[in-house]
This record gives structure tokens, sequence and C-alpha cells, in this order.
């Protein structure tokens, strides 16, 4: 078996690639990961998604094409560059918010609102605000985050934080966890 042999990306997938090759970003979800992404977005009929760190789009297009269509999926990053890659190539779609924020001021404006699906590929809501992030989950709400494992990109110091950050996602009572040593390291949490 081969991850990558007839993963049948999204239609977008091309024209977002050579638009995030151009603009140098180097930080993209990998297509096993996405192809993930979209499987578990499949198993949400009629969902709110939300995902943190839209990066050009790449994730987003994998969601989008999981979702059926009367899910909605906000997605937010704070580098307007990046958005705008994301915002040619999918903006169209009427289930697709774009929002321009910082991480952690987009996720403590959402006070009341729930999501049944939280993809965090940022720091926001993953390394910072993590309890804030799963708060906003309803039972039976999926929260994924990738790169678990060491990346040639990481800063000094961030092994720490993925150790951290796995320690307390395996000592919360009210999620089951599951790790995935594959594709970039990938954690699966879903709220009881």
């Amino acid at each position: 078996m081969n991850d990558l042999h007839n993963i049948n990306e999204p239609k977008s997938i091309p024209a977002i690639w050579a638009d995030t090759r151009a603009a140098g970003f180097t930080m993209a979800s990998e297509p096993p990961t996405c192809s993930l992404l979209r499987t578990l977005a499949a198993s949400k009929p009629s969902s709110r998604f939300l995902e943190l760190g839209s990066g050009t789009g790449l994730s987003t297009a994998w969601l989008l094409d999981g979702m059926d269509s009367e899910s909605h999926l906000t997605t937010v990053d704070n580098d307007e560059l990046l958005l705008s890659i994301l915002k040619r190539n999918l903006g169209a779609d009427p289930r697709l918010k774009v929002v321009c924020s910082d991480g952690d001021d987009f996720l403590r404006s959402l006070d009341g609102q729930y999501f049944d699906f939280i993809f965090a590929d940022t720091w926001a809501g993953k390394y910072r605000l993590l309890h804030d992030a799963i708060g906003l989950l309803n039972p039976g709400g999926l929260y994924v985050v990738d790169d678990m494992l060491p990346q040639p990109n990481w800063p000094e110091g961030h092994a720490e934080k993925v150790t951290d950050l796995v320690a307390t996602l395996e000592q919360m009572e009210d999620f089951r966890v599951t790790k995935l040593s594959w594709a970039s390291g990938v954690i699966l949490a879903t709220k009881l």
C-alpha cells in the first residue's frame, strides 16, 4: 500500500501548490495528513468546522472536499498574503468563511460558539490557548493536530513544546486520543 497512490486530490490543489511555491511558503500540511482531514470531515455531516492556521489553503481545500453542502468552515490566519492565495483558489465556496486575525485574539472572541471539528495547525489553539480551543468542541467533536514528529523547520526548543502538548492531550479525561506516528505525526482527539 502506498499512502499517495490514487489519493484523488481536490481539483484546486495543483493551482494552490503552484501559488504556495511561488510565495515561498514551506509550512503546508502534507498530502497524507490532508487526505485524512478530508476523510474525517466526511464523517461530520451538517457540521461546523474551524481551521486555525489557514496558510495558503491546502488543508482548507481538503477539508472542503470532505464536507457536505450543509457544513461550514471558518479558517483563520494572520498572513494576508497567504490568505490571498486561499481566497483566489477557494473563496467562491459559500461554505467557507476566511478570517484574517491573530489566532489568539480570534479564539478569545468565540465565546459561546461551538464546533464539531477543529484542525489546529498553528500555535494558537495548539501550543497556546489549547483549553480555549478544545472548550469550543461539541460532544463527539474532533480535535486534530499535525507536525507532532520532528520537522526540519522547528525552532530551537520546539520539541519540548510538542512533548508537553502530547502529555497534556494524553491526560485529558474527557477526550479519547489516538496518536499516529505517520506523515508529520498526527493526533486525533474526540470529546466525550
